[in-house]
């Protein structure tokens, strides 16, 4: 399914989980620089946009525009592909959680470098699967997501543009609700409503997901969970692959 046929079926109740980080907004933010004009590619409902800059946002799904607050920066239709836009039009491009989306994630970045003098890309690392409980207790599918989804390594990615990747903690309380937000909060996956924001159960689709909810329903209740991994319920931030691209 594209990216825009995608958002259009399970964007309807985006807004109601995924929200700017203020923790993650401040790397993204620190590492935009100086940049006073900025451009959000696949910029879903306008998280993580920076407030005191001039920005201008692009957004395939019709569904996700539709979303984005009254006052927040002005959104146009497009891909990460195809930027219709001049060479450094902008002082700065950046994409926050949306490049295991695009079509071509090497051209998506080389457009964002083509039309901007900096590149601030937040994404997952997510070559080791098991790094994260949830996908190597529940959701081995996964890995065979992983494999249909993402088209380079991160380190490829990287490459393709001359940048650098930077580590970026979650912390235990994280108020964007991405798939991998409530490490310390197992509960939340047990909430229909948290798993309809994140792409990754829609992409494994309703057996699997009702198997991992209910197998995480279990090991909850029974204490199992907490056995497995006790070695994180006093931790403030994990590290679980999240990276910062800065070219």
């Amino acid at each position: 399914m594209s990216t825009v046929r995608l958002y259009d079926t399970i964007g309807a109740t985006y807004t109601a989980t995924r929200r700017t980080d203020p923790r993650i907004a401040a790397r993204i933010w620190a590492a935009l620089g100086d940049a006073r004009t900025v451009l959000n590619v696949g910029a879903g409902t306008g998280c993580y946009e920076p407030p005191d800059r001039d920005v201008l946002a692009i957004e395939p799904s019709a569904l996700m525009r539709s979303q984005r607050p009254p006052h927040s920066a002005p959104c146009v239709a497009g891909s990460a592909e195809h930027l219709p836009f001049g060479d450094e039009t902008f002082d700065a491009a950046m994409a926050v959680f949306t490049l295991h989306h695009w079509q071509d994630p090497i051209a998506g970045l080389r457009e964002m470098r083509r039309v901007a003098r900096r590149v601030v890309v937040l994404l997952f690392d997510t070559s080791d699967p098991s790094l994260f409980w949830l996908n190597r207790d529940y959701l081995p599918e996964f890995a065979a997501l992983r494999a249909v989804r993402v088209l380079a390594s991160v380190s490829d990615l990287a490459d393709a543009i001359g940048a650098r990747l930077d580590p970026v903690a979650i912390p235990w309380d994280c108020e964007d609700g991405f798939h991998e937000a409530y490490w310390r909060r197992p509960e939340a996956y047990l909430d229909e409503r948290v798993r309809r924001n994140v792409s990754v159960w829609h992409g494994v689709g309703p057996d699997v997901e009702q198997r991992a909810v209910h197998s995480l329903r279990r090991d909850l209740a029974s204490g199992r969970w907490v056995e497995r991994n006790s070695e994180i319920l006093d931790l403030d931030a994990a590290e679980l692959g999240a990276r910062l691209l800065i070219a």
